[in-house]
Protein backbone atom coordinates (compact mmCIF):
# COMPACT_ATOMS: atom_id res chain seq x y z
CA UNK A 1 0.00 0.00 0.00
CA UNK A 2 1.42 3.36 -1.09
CA UNK A 3 0.07 6.19 1.09
CA UNK A 4 0.47 9.47 -0.80
CA UNK A 5 -0.29 12.66 1.18
CA UNK A 6 1.95 15.10 -0.74
CA UNK A 7 1.35 15.87 -4.44
CA UNK A 8 -0.89 17.36 -5.82
CA UNK A 9 -1.67 19.56 -2.78
CA UNK A 10 1.97 20.29 -1.97
CA UNK A 11 2.96 23.83 -2.86
CA UNK A 12 -0.36 25.33 -1.80
CA UNK A 13 1.73 26.71 1.09
CA UNK A 14 5.24 26.24 2.48
CA UNK A 15 4.65 22.85 4.10
CA UNK A 16 7.19 20.37 2.78
CA UNK A 17 6.64 16.71 1.98
CA UNK A 18 7.43 15.61 5.54
CA UNK A 19 4.99 18.17 6.97
CA UNK A 20 2.20 16.67 4.86
CA UNK A 21 2.83 13.27 6.47
CA UNK A 22 2.86 14.90 9.92
CA UNK A 23 -0.47 16.60 9.14
CA UNK A 24 -2.30 13.36 8.33
CA UNK A 25 -5.18 12.41 10.68
CA UNK A 26 -3.88 12.08 14.22
CA UNK A 27 -0.43 13.37 13.33
CA UNK A 28 2.49 10.94 13.29
CA UNK A 29 0.95 8.93 16.13
CA UNK A 30 -2.20 8.50 14.04
CA UNK A 31 -0.10 7.46 11.06
CA UNK A 32 1.71 4.93 13.26
CA UNK A 33 -1.62 3.40 14.30
CA UNK A 34 -2.74 3.24 10.67
CA UNK A 35 0.46 1.44 9.64
CA UNK A 36 -0.05 -1.05 12.48
CA UNK A 37 -3.57 -1.78 11.22
CA UNK A 38 -2.21 -2.54 7.76
CA UNK A 39 0.52 -4.75 9.22
CA UNK A 40 -2.05 -6.79 11.17
CA UNK A 41 -3.57 -7.65 7.80
CA UNK A 42 -0.25 -8.55 6.23
CA UNK A 43 -0.03 -5.35 4.16
CA UNK A 44 3.25 -3.42 3.83
CA UNK A 45 3.12 0.37 3.75
CA UNK A 46 5.18 2.78 1.65
CA UNK A 47 5.25 6.59 1.62
CA UNK A 48 6.38 8.86 -1.22
CA UNK A 49 9.63 10.72 -1.45
CA UNK A 50 9.40 13.74 -3.78
CA UNK A 51 12.95 14.81 -4.73
CA UNK A 52 11.56 17.80 -6.62
CA UNK A 53 10.31 19.38 -3.38
CA UNK A 54 13.05 22.00 -3.03
CA UNK A 55 11.02 25.23 -2.80
CA UNK A 56 9.12 24.72 0.46
CA UNK A 57 10.33 24.93 4.05
CA UNK A 58 13.59 23.06 4.70
CA UNK A 59 14.18 20.40 7.32
CA UNK A 60 17.13 20.68 9.69
CA UNK A 61 18.44 17.33 8.42
CA UNK A 62 19.11 16.17 4.85
CA UNK A 63 16.20 14.47 3.10
CA UNK A 64 17.46 10.86 3.54
CA UNK A 65 17.75 11.30 7.31
CA UNK A 66 14.42 13.15 7.63
CA UNK A 67 12.63 10.47 5.63
CA UNK A 68 14.26 7.60 7.48
CA UNK A 69 13.37 9.13 10.86
CA UNK A 70 9.67 9.36 9.96
CA UNK A 71 9.59 5.83 8.51
CA UNK A 72 11.21 4.44 11.63
CA UNK A 73 8.82 6.28 13.96
CA UNK A 74 5.65 5.15 12.19
CA UNK A 75 7.15 1.69 11.48
CA UNK A 76 6.52 1.98 7.73
CA UNK A 77 8.23 -0.29 5.23
CA UNK A 78 9.82 2.03 2.69
CA UNK A 79 9.33 4.69 0.06
CA UNK A 80 8.36 5.24 -3.53
CA UNK A 81 10.86 7.70 -5.01
CA UNK A 82 8.66 9.87 -7.20
CA UNK A 83 10.12 10.91 -10.60
CA UNK A 84 13.48 9.36 -9.65
CA UNK A 85 15.43 6.69 -11.61
CA UNK A 86 17.00 5.56 -8.33
CA UNK A 87 18.42 6.99 -5.13
CA UNK A 88 21.76 5.23 -4.80
CA UNK A 89 24.21 4.08 -2.19
CA UNK A 90 23.86 6.88 0.40
CA UNK A 91 20.10 6.49 0.71
CA UNK A 92 20.55 2.73 1.02
CA UNK A 93 23.07 3.22 3.83
CA UNK A 94 20.89 5.70 5.74
CA UNK A 95 17.84 3.46 5.45
CA UNK A 96 19.74 0.32 6.51
CA UNK A 97 21.03 2.14 9.58
CA UNK A 98 17.55 3.41 10.49
CA UNK A 99 15.52 0.21 10.20
CA UNK A 100 16.20 -3.22 8.79
CA UNK A 101 14.30 -3.99 5.59
CA UNK A 102 13.30 -0.47 4.50
CA UNK A 103 12.48 -0.65 0.80
CA UNK A 104 13.33 1.90 -1.89
CA UNK A 105 11.08 1.86 -4.95
CA UNK A 106 12.06 4.49 -7.55
CA UNK A 107 9.59 5.48 -10.20
CA UNK A 108 12.08 5.10 -13.04
CA UNK A 109 13.61 1.71 -12.12
CA UNK A 110 17.02 2.38 -13.68
CA UNK A 111 19.13 -0.75 -14.08
CA UNK A 112 22.11 1.05 -12.53
CA UNK A 113 20.33 1.24 -9.15
CA UNK A 114 19.18 -2.36 -8.83
CA UNK A 115 21.82 -3.13 -6.18
CA UNK A 116 20.38 -0.38 -3.96
CA UNK A 117 16.65 -0.43 -4.73
CA UNK A 118 14.59 -3.54 -4.07
CA UNK A 119 11.60 -2.48 -6.14
CA UNK A 120 10.62 -0.17 -9.00
CA UNK A 121 7.85 0.92 -11.30
CA UNK A 122 7.92 -0.01 -14.97
CA UNK A 123 6.44 2.13 -17.74
CA UNK A 124 8.55 0.62 -20.51
CA UNK A 125 5.85 -1.51 -22.09
CA UNK A 126 3.50 1.48 -22.27
CA UNK A 127 6.08 3.57 -24.07
CA UNK A 128 6.76 0.66 -26.44
CA UNK A 129 3.01 0.51 -27.11
CA UNK A 130 2.84 -3.05 -25.83
CA UNK A 131 4.31 -5.24 -28.57
CA UNK A 132 2.56 -8.52 -29.34
CA UNK A 133 5.58 -10.54 -28.19
CA UNK A 134 6.19 -9.74 -24.51
CA UNK A 135 9.65 -8.34 -23.74
CA UNK A 136 11.63 -9.32 -20.67
CA UNK A 137 12.04 -6.86 -17.80
CA UNK A 138 15.81 -6.54 -17.53
CA UNK A 139 15.90 -5.57 -13.84
CA UNK A 140 14.01 -8.74 -12.94
CA UNK A 141 16.25 -10.79 -15.22
CA UNK A 142 19.43 -9.50 -13.56
CA UNK A 143 18.12 -9.72 -9.99
CA UNK A 144 15.20 -12.17 -9.64
CA UNK A 145 14.32 -10.80 -6.19
CA UNK A 146 13.82 -7.30 -7.60
CA UNK A 147 10.09 -6.57 -7.51
CA UNK A 148 8.85 -4.46 -10.40
CA UNK A 149 5.33 -3.04 -10.55
CA UNK A 150 3.94 -2.45 -14.03
CA UNK A 151 2.26 0.95 -13.86
CA UNK A 152 -0.28 2.44 -16.27
CA UNK A 153 -2.25 4.86 -14.12
CA UNK A 154 -4.56 6.36 -16.74
CA UNK A 155 -5.49 3.16 -18.62
CA UNK A 156 -9.11 2.08 -18.58
CA UNK A 157 -8.28 -1.45 -19.81
CA UNK A 158 -5.45 -3.13 -17.88
CA UNK A 159 -5.33 -6.38 -19.87
CA UNK A 160 -1.96 -5.56 -21.46
CA UNK A 161 -0.50 -4.44 -18.14
CA UNK A 162 -1.57 -7.59 -16.32
CA UNK A 163 -0.47 -9.93 -19.09
CA UNK A 164 3.02 -8.46 -19.25
CA UNK A 165 3.32 -8.48 -15.46
CA UNK A 166 2.27 -12.15 -15.28
CA UNK A 167 4.66 -13.19 -18.04
CA UNK A 168 7.54 -11.53 -16.16
CA UNK A 169 6.44 -12.71 -12.73
CA UNK A 170 6.25 -9.13 -11.43
CA UNK A 171 3.68 -6.95 -9.75
CA UNK A 172 1.04 -4.57 -11.02
CA UNK A 173 0.28 -1.13 -9.60
CA UNK A 174 -3.44 -1.33 -8.84
CA UNK A 175 -3.70 2.44 -8.87
CA UNK A 176 -7.31 3.58 -8.76
CA UNK A 177 -7.25 6.84 -6.81
CA UNK A 178 -4.88 8.83 -9.01
CA UNK A 179 -4.46 11.83 -6.70
CA UNK A 180 -8.19 12.35 -6.35
CA UNK A 181 -9.08 11.30 -9.90
CA UNK A 182 -10.76 7.93 -9.45
CA UNK A 183 -9.82 5.50 -12.22
CA UNK A 184 -11.63 2.44 -10.96
CA UNK A 185 -10.53 -0.97 -12.21
CA UNK A 186 -13.08 -2.95 -14.19
CA UNK A 187 -14.54 -6.12 -12.65
CA UNK A 188 -12.45 -8.24 -15.02
CA UNK A 189 -9.20 -6.47 -14.09
CA UNK A 190 -10.00 -6.69 -10.37
CA UNK A 191 -10.73 -10.41 -10.61
CA UNK A 192 -7.53 -10.99 -12.60
CA UNK A 193 -5.52 -9.29 -9.85
CA UNK A 194 -7.10 -11.53 -7.21
CA UNK A 195 -6.22 -14.68 -9.15
CA UNK A 196 -2.66 -13.63 -9.98
CA UNK A 197 -2.04 -12.47 -6.41
CA UNK A 198 -3.07 -15.86 -5.08
CA UNK A 199 -0.63 -17.58 -7.44
CA UNK A 200 2.19 -15.17 -6.57
CA UNK A 201 1.72 -15.63 -2.84
CA UNK A 202 1.81 -19.42 -3.09
CA UNK A 203 4.76 -19.66 -5.46
CA UNK A 204 6.84 -16.66 -4.34
CA UNK A 205 9.97 -18.80 -3.87
CA UNK A 206 9.88 -19.95 -7.50
CA UNK A 207 9.11 -16.44 -8.79
CA UNK A 208 12.05 -14.91 -6.90
CA UNK A 209 14.48 -17.76 -7.49
CA UNK A 210 17.23 -18.14 -10.08
CA UNK A 211 15.40 -20.61 -12.31
CA UNK A 212 13.58 -18.19 -14.63
CA UNK A 213 13.50 -19.05 -18.32
CA UNK A 214 11.44 -16.49 -20.29
CA UNK A 215 9.92 -17.50 -23.61
CA UNK A 216 9.64 -21.20 -22.97
CA UNK A 217 8.62 -22.78 -26.31
CA UNK A 218 4.85 -23.07 -26.71
CA UNK A 219 3.03 -24.80 -29.55
CA UNK A 220 0.38 -22.24 -30.47
CA UNK A 221 0.85 -18.87 -32.12
CA UNK A 222 0.39 -15.92 -29.80
CA UNK A 223 0.78 -17.95 -26.60
CA UNK A 224 3.85 -17.04 -24.51
CA UNK A 225 5.24 -18.55 -21.32
CA UNK A 226 7.87 -18.09 -18.66
CA UNK A 227 9.28 -21.13 -16.85
CA UNK A 228 10.19 -20.86 -13.15
CA UNK A 229 12.20 -23.90 -12.06
CA UNK A 230 12.79 -25.00 -8.49
CA UNK A 231 14.13 -28.08 -6.77
CA UNK A 232 10.80 -29.86 -6.30
CA UNK A 233 8.45 -28.04 -8.66
CA UNK A 234 8.32 -25.93 -11.80
CA UNK A 235 5.77 -23.24 -12.63
CA UNK A 236 4.86 -21.82 -16.05
CA UNK A 237 3.10 -18.43 -16.22
CA UNK A 238 1.39 -18.22 -19.59
CA UNK A 239 -0.49 -15.53 -21.51
CA UNK A 240 -2.62 -15.67 -24.64
CA UNK A 241 -2.09 -12.52 -26.70
CA UNK A 242 -4.65 -13.58 -29.29
CA UNK A 243 -8.10 -12.10 -29.50
CA UNK A 244 -9.61 -15.59 -29.45
CA UNK A 245 -9.58 -18.68 -27.23
CA UNK A 246 -6.79 -21.21 -27.72
CA UNK A 247 -7.61 -24.81 -26.79
CA UNK A 248 -5.96 -28.21 -27.11
CA UNK A 249 -2.31 -29.20 -26.85
CA UNK A 250 -0.33 -26.16 -25.68
CA UNK A 251 3.14 -27.36 -24.61
CA UNK A 252 5.52 -30.26 -24.24
CA UNK A 253 7.67 -31.10 -21.23
CA UNK A 254 10.28 -33.77 -20.69
CA UNK A 255 8.72 -36.84 -19.09
CA UNK A 256 9.72 -37.65 -15.52
CA UNK A 257 8.76 -40.34 -13.05
CA UNK A 258 7.01 -39.41 -9.84
CA UNK A 259 5.66 -36.01 -10.93
CA UNK A 260 2.19 -34.66 -11.61
CA UNK A 261 0.90 -31.71 -13.61
CA UNK A 262 -1.72 -29.19 -12.55
CA UNK A 263 -3.60 -26.37 -14.18
CA UNK A 264 -3.23 -24.23 -11.07
CA UNK A 265 -5.08 -21.31 -12.66
CA UNK A 266 -8.24 -23.44 -12.52
CA UNK A 267 -7.17 -25.62 -9.59
CA UNK A 268 -7.35 -28.94 -11.39
CA UNK A 269 -5.08 -31.82 -12.30
CA UNK A 270 -3.92 -32.37 -15.89
CA UNK A 271 -3.50 -35.76 -17.53
CA UNK A 272 -0.46 -35.60 -19.84
CA UNK A 273 -0.28 -37.39 -23.19
CA UNK A 274 2.90 -39.45 -23.60
CA UNK A 275 4.85 -38.72 -26.77
CA UNK A 276 8.10 -40.66 -26.74
CA UNK A 277 10.19 -39.15 -23.98
CA UNK A 278 7.94 -36.10 -23.68
CA UNK A 279 4.61 -35.27 -22.12
CA UNK A 280 2.09 -33.11 -24.01
CA UNK A 281 -0.19 -30.92 -21.93
CA UNK A 282 -3.63 -29.79 -23.09
CA UNK A 283 -5.64 -26.97 -21.57
CA UNK A 284 -7.66 -23.95 -22.60
CA UNK A 285 -6.57 -20.30 -22.46
CA UNK A 286 -9.27 -17.69 -23.00
CA UNK A 287 -8.90 -14.77 -25.38
CA UNK A 288 -6.39 -12.29 -23.98
CA UNK A 289 -6.27 -14.67 -21.04
CA UNK A 290 -3.91 -16.50 -18.71
CA UNK A 291 -2.80 -19.94 -17.60
CA UNK A 292 -0.55 -21.27 -14.88
CA UNK A 293 0.81 -24.82 -15.10
CA UNK A 294 2.70 -26.61 -12.34
CA UNK A 295 4.93 -29.65 -12.44
CA UNK A 296 5.39 -30.99 -8.91
CA UNK A 297 6.95 -34.06 -7.34
CA UNK A 298 4.24 -36.33 -5.97
CA UNK A 299 6.05 -36.50 -2.64
CA UNK A 300 5.52 -32.76 -2.16
CA UNK A 301 1.76 -32.75 -2.69
CA UNK A 302 0.34 -31.94 0.73
CA UNK A 303 -2.77 -30.54 2.38
CA UNK A 304 -1.57 -26.96 1.93
CA UNK A 305 -1.25 -27.48 -1.82
CA UNK A 306 -4.66 -29.13 -2.01
CA UNK A 307 -6.17 -26.22 -0.11
CA UNK A 308 -4.54 -23.81 -2.58
CA UNK A 309 -6.02 -25.75 -5.51
CA UNK A 310 -9.46 -25.52 -3.93
CA UNK A 311 -9.07 -21.75 -3.55
CA UNK A 312 -8.03 -21.42 -7.19
CA UNK A 313 -10.96 -23.54 -8.31
CA UNK A 314 -13.36 -21.26 -6.44
CA UNK A 315 -11.69 -18.11 -7.81
CA UNK A 316 -11.89 -19.26 -11.43
CA UNK A 317 -15.08 -21.31 -11.63
CA UNK A 318 -16.58 -18.31 -13.38
CA UNK A 319 -14.78 -17.64 -16.67
CA UNK A 320 -12.72 -14.46 -16.68
CA UNK A 321 -14.24 -13.49 -20.03
CA UNK A 322 -17.67 -13.25 -18.38
CA UNK A 323 -16.57 -10.35 -16.18
CA UNK A 324 -17.37 -6.87 -17.45
CA UNK A 325 -14.30 -5.07 -18.79
CA UNK A 326 -16.03 -1.80 -19.63
CA UNK A 327 -14.75 1.17 -17.63
CA UNK A 328 -17.21 3.67 -16.18
CA UNK A 329 -16.32 6.97 -14.48
CA UNK A 330 -17.27 7.25 -10.84
CA UNK A 331 -20.15 9.70 -10.26
CA UNK A 332 -19.60 12.68 -7.99
CA UNK A 333 -22.08 14.87 -6.17
CA UNK A 334 -21.84 18.41 -4.90
CA UNK A 335 -22.23 18.92 -1.16
CA UNK A 336 -25.38 20.93 -0.54
CA UNK A 337 -25.00 24.43 0.85
CA UNK A 338 -28.01 25.39 2.96
CA UNK A 339 -29.46 28.79 2.19
CA UNK A 340 -29.38 31.49 4.85
CA UNK A 341 -32.25 33.36 6.40
CA UNK A 342 -33.16 36.14 3.94
CA UNK A 343 -31.51 39.48 4.61
CA UNK A 344 -33.88 42.35 5.26
CA UNK A 345 -31.24 44.93 4.28
CA UNK A 346 -27.62 44.91 3.16
CA UNK A 347 -25.50 43.67 6.09
CA UNK A 348 -22.49 45.70 7.14
CA UNK A 349 -19.38 44.91 5.12
CA UNK A 350 -21.28 43.19 2.32
CA UNK A 351 -22.05 44.19 -1.27
CA UNK A 352 -25.25 43.52 -3.18
CA UNK A 353 -24.70 41.26 -6.23
CA UNK A 354 -27.69 41.56 -8.60
CA UNK A 355 -29.32 38.39 -9.86
CA UNK A 356 -28.54 37.28 -13.40
CA UNK A 357 -28.77 34.51 -15.93
CA UNK A 358 -25.09 33.65 -15.97
CA UNK A 359 -22.92 31.49 -18.23
CA UNK A 360 -20.49 29.65 -15.96
CA UNK A 361 -17.30 28.85 -17.89
CA UNK A 362 -14.34 27.46 -15.95
CA UNK A 363 -11.62 24.81 -16.22
CA UNK A 364 -9.62 22.83 -13.70
CA UNK A 365 -5.86 23.37 -13.53
CA UNK A 366 -4.78 19.86 -12.53
CA UNK A 367 -1.27 19.13 -13.78
CA UNK A 368 -2.13 15.57 -14.78
CA UNK A 369 -5.12 13.75 -16.18
CA UNK A 370 -5.43 15.49 -19.54
CA UNK A 371 -8.97 15.32 -20.83
CA UNK A 372 -9.74 11.96 -19.22
CA UNK A 373 -13.28 11.49 -17.94
CA UNK A 374 -13.21 11.80 -14.17
CA UNK A 375 -10.69 14.64 -14.05
CA UNK A 376 -11.70 17.67 -11.96
CA UNK A 377 -15.30 17.77 -10.70
CA UNK A 378 -18.84 16.92 -11.80
CA UNK A 379 -20.77 20.16 -11.65
CA UNK A 380 -24.57 20.23 -11.40
CA UNK A 381 -26.18 19.03 -14.63
CA UNK A 382 -23.04 17.28 -15.87
CA UNK A 383 -23.06 13.51 -16.43
CA UNK A 384 -19.42 12.94 -15.49
CA UNK A 385 -16.57 14.76 -13.81
CA UNK A 386 -14.43 16.57 -16.39
CA UNK A 387 -11.85 19.32 -16.68
CA UNK A 388 -13.83 21.94 -18.64
CA UNK A 389 -17.25 23.25 -17.61
CA UNK A 390 -19.73 25.52 -19.36
CA UNK A 391 -23.37 25.85 -18.36
CA UNK A 392 -26.12 28.39 -17.78
CA UNK A 393 -27.21 29.10 -14.21
CA UNK A 394 -29.85 31.41 -12.77
CA UNK A 395 -28.29 33.28 -9.85
CA UNK A 396 -30.69 35.11 -7.52
CA UNK A 397 -29.60 38.41 -6.01
CA UNK A 398 -27.35 37.90 -2.98
CA UNK A 399 -24.93 39.73 -0.73
CA UNK A 400 -21.21 38.97 -0.66
CA UNK A 401 -18.53 40.03 1.82
CA UNK A 402 -16.53 42.90 0.35
CA UNK A 403 -13.36 41.32 1.74
CA UNK A 404 -12.30 37.86 2.87
CA UNK A 405 -12.92 37.19 6.56
CA UNK A 406 -10.08 38.73 8.55
CA UNK A 407 -8.20 37.56 11.63
CA UNK A 408 -9.96 40.21 13.68
CA UNK A 409 -13.39 39.06 12.54
CA UNK A 410 -12.56 35.41 13.17
CA UNK A 411 -11.33 36.26 16.68
CA UNK A 412 -14.72 37.79 17.49
CA UNK A 413 -16.28 34.49 16.47
CA UNK A 414 -13.81 32.58 18.66
CA UNK A 415 -14.36 34.87 21.65
CA UNK A 416 -18.15 34.59 21.45
CA UNK A 417 -18.55 30.90 20.61
CA UNK A 418 -15.37 29.41 22.12
CA UNK A 419 -15.24 27.32 18.98
CA UNK A 420 -12.86 24.35 19.38
CA UNK A 421 -12.56 21.88 16.50
CA UNK A 422 -11.98 18.23 17.36
CA UNK A 423 -8.99 18.06 15.06
CA UNK A 424 -6.72 20.89 16.16
CA UNK A 425 -3.76 20.14 13.85
CA UNK A 426 -2.63 23.43 12.26
CA UNK A 427 -5.78 25.25 13.43
CA UNK A 428 -4.97 29.00 13.33
CA UNK A 429 -1.31 28.01 13.15
CA UNK A 430 -0.15 31.64 12.88
CA UNK A 431 -1.91 32.61 16.11
CA UNK A 432 -0.27 32.50 19.54
CA UNK A 433 -2.01 32.58 22.91
CA UNK A 434 -5.45 32.67 21.36
CA UNK A 435 -4.86 35.67 19.13
CA UNK A 436 -3.26 36.67 15.85
CA UNK A 437 0.17 38.35 15.51
CA UNK A 438 0.32 42.07 16.13
CA UNK A 439 -0.63 44.03 13.02
CA UNK A 440 -2.41 41.06 11.43
CA UNK A 441 -5.98 42.07 12.27
CA UNK A 442 -6.83 43.07 8.70
CA UNK A 443 -5.11 40.12 7.06
CA UNK A 444 -7.36 37.28 5.87
CA UNK A 445 -7.65 34.47 8.36
CA UNK A 446 -5.95 31.31 7.15
CA UNK A 447 -5.15 27.86 8.56
CA UNK A 448 -8.90 27.19 8.70
CA UNK A 449 -10.51 24.07 7.26
CA UNK A 450 -13.65 24.29 5.16
CA UNK A 451 -15.52 23.00 8.23
CA UNK A 452 -14.07 25.85 10.34
CA UNK A 453 -15.17 28.33 7.67
CA UNK A 454 -18.67 26.87 7.64
CA UNK A 455 -18.87 27.16 11.43
CA UNK A 456 -17.97 30.85 11.26
CA UNK A 457 -20.42 31.47 8.42
CA UNK A 458 -23.27 29.80 10.32
CA UNK A 459 -22.53 31.89 13.40
CA UNK A 460 -22.57 35.04 11.25
CA UNK A 461 -25.90 34.07 9.65
CA UNK A 462 -24.14 33.57 6.33
CA UNK A 463 -22.77 30.72 4.22
CA UNK A 464 -19.92 29.92 1.88
CA UNK A 465 -20.53 30.84 -1.76
CA UNK A 466 -21.12 28.41 -4.56
CA UNK A 467 -18.31 28.63 -7.07
CA UNK A 468 -20.52 30.20 -9.74
CA UNK A 469 -21.60 32.89 -7.28
CA UNK A 470 -17.96 33.64 -6.49
CA UNK A 471 -17.01 33.79 -10.17
CA UNK A 472 -19.98 35.91 -11.16
CA UNK A 473 -19.19 38.38 -8.35
CA UNK A 474 -15.61 38.52 -9.59
CA UNK A 475 -16.17 38.98 -13.33
CA UNK A 476 -19.71 40.22 -13.87
CA UNK A 477 -21.30 39.33 -17.20
CA UNK A 478 -18.53 40.31 -19.61
CA UNK A 479 -16.33 37.22 -19.13
CA UNK A 480 -13.22 39.19 -18.15
CA UNK A 481 -10.09 37.28 -17.14
CA UNK A 482 -9.41 39.23 -13.96
CA UNK A 483 -11.67 41.27 -11.64
CA UNK A 484 -10.23 44.54 -13.02
CA UNK A 485 -10.16 43.59 -16.73
CA UNK A 486 -8.44 41.34 -19.25
CA UNK A 487 -4.81 42.30 -18.68
CA UNK A 488 -2.78 41.08 -15.73
CA UNK A 489 -1.63 43.93 -13.53
CA UNK A 490 0.93 42.96 -10.84
CA UNK A 491 0.24 46.19 -8.92
CA UNK A 492 -3.32 45.03 -8.20
CA UNK A 493 -2.21 41.95 -6.23
CA UNK A 494 0.39 41.15 -3.56
CA UNK A 495 4.04 40.70 -4.51
CA UNK A 496 4.64 36.94 -4.88
CA UNK A 497 6.43 35.17 -2.04
CA UNK A 498 8.96 32.74 -3.51
CA UNK A 499 10.80 31.90 -0.28
CA UNK A 500 10.81 28.74 1.83
CA UNK A 501 8.57 30.24 4.53
CA UNK A 502 5.24 32.05 4.25
CA UNK A 503 5.55 35.76 5.06
CA UNK A 504 1.80 36.20 5.54
CA UNK A 505 -0.88 37.60 3.25
CA UNK A 506 -1.43 41.30 2.58
CA UNK A 507 -4.23 43.19 4.32
CA UNK A 508 -7.54 42.55 2.60
CA UNK A 509 -7.96 46.23 1.71
CA UNK A 510 -4.42 46.71 0.39
CA UNK A 511 -5.30 46.50 -3.32
CA UNK A 512 -8.50 48.48 -4.02
CA UNK A 513 -7.71 48.73 -7.74
CA UNK A 514 -8.15 44.97 -7.96
CA UNK A 515 -11.86 45.17 -7.18
CA UNK A 516 -14.51 43.45 -9.31
CA UNK A 517 -17.21 45.21 -11.38
CA UNK A 518 -19.47 45.03 -8.29
CA UNK A 519 -16.83 46.46 -5.96
CA UNK A 520 -15.81 43.19 -4.30
CA UNK A 521 -12.12 43.31 -3.35
CA UNK A 522 -9.23 40.94 -2.73
CA UNK A 523 -10.56 38.16 -4.93
CA UNK A 524 -7.35 37.24 -6.72
CA UNK A 525 -3.73 36.76 -5.73
CA UNK A 526 -3.80 37.13 -1.95
CA UNK A 527 -5.36 33.94 -0.54
CA UNK A 528 -7.34 31.11 -2.09
CA UNK A 529 -10.98 31.01 -0.98
CA UNK A 530 -13.17 28.04 -0.09
CA UNK A 531 -16.26 27.47 -2.26
CA UNK A 532 -17.93 24.14 -3.14
CA UNK A 533 -17.11 20.64 -2.00
CA UNK A 534 -17.55 17.51 -4.15
CA UNK A 535 -17.57 13.89 -3.02
CA UNK A 536 -17.65 10.42 -4.52
CA UNK A 537 -17.58 7.05 -2.77
CA UNK A 538 -13.81 7.37 -2.20
CA UNK A 539 -12.73 11.01 -2.35
CA UNK A 540 -13.52 14.51 -1.08
CA UNK A 541 -12.34 17.64 -2.89
CA UNK A 542 -12.94 21.36 -2.57
CA UNK A 543 -12.95 23.94 -5.32
CA UNK A 544 -10.80 26.88 -4.26
CA UNK A 545 -10.74 30.18 -6.10
CA UNK A 546 -8.51 33.19 -6.64
CA UNK A 547 -4.97 31.87 -6.23
CA UNK A 548 -2.56 33.13 -3.61
CA UNK A 549 0.60 35.16 -3.09
CA UNK A 550 2.77 32.09 -2.43
CA UNK A 551 4.78 30.66 -5.36
CA UNK A 552 7.34 28.00 -4.32
CA UNK A 553 10.16 27.70 -6.80
CA UNK A 554 12.08 24.86 -8.38
CA UNK A 555 9.42 22.45 -9.56
CA UNK A 556 6.65 22.10 -12.11
CA UNK A 557 4.79 19.74 -9.76
CA UNK A 558 3.73 22.22 -7.08
CA UNK A 559 0.05 23.13 -6.76
CA UNK A 560 -0.55 25.52 -9.68
CA UNK A 561 -1.99 28.99 -9.35
CA UNK A 562 -5.36 30.00 -10.79
CA UNK A 563 -5.40 33.77 -11.03
CA UNK A 564 -7.61 33.80 -14.13
CA UNK A 565 -11.32 33.86 -13.43
CA UNK A 566 -11.94 31.01 -15.86
CA UNK A 567 -9.72 28.66 -13.83
CA UNK A 568 -10.11 26.97 -10.48
CA UNK A 569 -8.06 24.82 -8.15
CA UNK A 570 -9.10 21.32 -7.04
CA UNK A 571 -7.84 20.71 -3.51
CA UNK A 572 -7.93 17.20 -2.05
CA UNK A 573 -9.52 16.90 1.38
CA UNK A 574 -8.60 14.31 3.99
CA UNK A 575 -9.08 15.71 7.51
CA UNK A 576 -9.32 19.23 8.96
CA UNK A 577 -5.68 19.27 10.09
CA UNK A 578 -4.50 18.10 6.70
CA UNK A 579 -6.80 20.49 4.82
CA UNK A 580 -5.87 23.68 6.66
CA UNK A 581 -3.46 25.85 4.75
CA UNK A 582 -1.60 29.11 5.26
CA UNK A 583 -2.87 30.37 1.90
CA UNK A 584 -6.56 29.38 2.01
CA UNK A 585 -9.11 31.73 3.53
CA UNK A 586 -12.77 32.42 2.78
CA UNK A 587 -15.49 34.99 2.35
CA UNK A 588 -19.20 34.61 2.98
CA UNK A 589 -22.45 35.34 1.21
CA UNK A 590 -26.01 35.91 2.43
CA UNK A 591 -29.21 35.20 0.58
CA UNK A 592 -31.89 37.81 -0.08
CA UNK A 593 -34.63 35.29 -0.86
CA UNK A 594 -35.23 31.86 0.65
CA UNK A 595 -35.45 30.02 -2.67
Amino acid sequence: MLIWPTYPNMGIDSRNQFDWIRDMPGGLNGVKKMVAQFHRRGVRVLFPYNPWDIGTHREADPDPDAMARILKYVNADGINADTSPGLGEHWREVFDNAKKGLVIEPEGDDINYVEYDQMGWNYGFIYANYPFIPPVIKEKWLEPRHMVHVCNRWAHDHTNDLQYAFFNGVGFETWENVWGIYNEMTPRAAQTVKIISNIYQHFYELLTGTGWLPHYPMLNYGVFASKWSGRDSTLWTIINRNDFDVDGVQMKVSGQEGVSYYDVWHGQKLIPIHEGGNEALSFKIGRRGYAAILEIKDSFINSSFRSFLAQMHDLTKRELSSYNNKWEPLPQRIVEIERTEPAVSCPKGMIRIPGARYVMNVSGIEIEGGENPGVDVQMPGEKIARRHHCFMVNIPTFYMDKYPVTNAEFKKFMDVTHYAPRDTIDFLRDWKGGTYPEGWGDKPVTWVDISDARAYAKWAGKRLPHEWEWQYAAEGLDGRLYPWGNKWNPADVPVPDTTHKLRGADDVNAHPKGKSPFGVEDMVGNVWQWTDEYVDSHTRVAVIRGGSYYQPQGSYWYFPQAYKLNEHGKYLLMSPGYNRSGTIGFRCVKDITNH
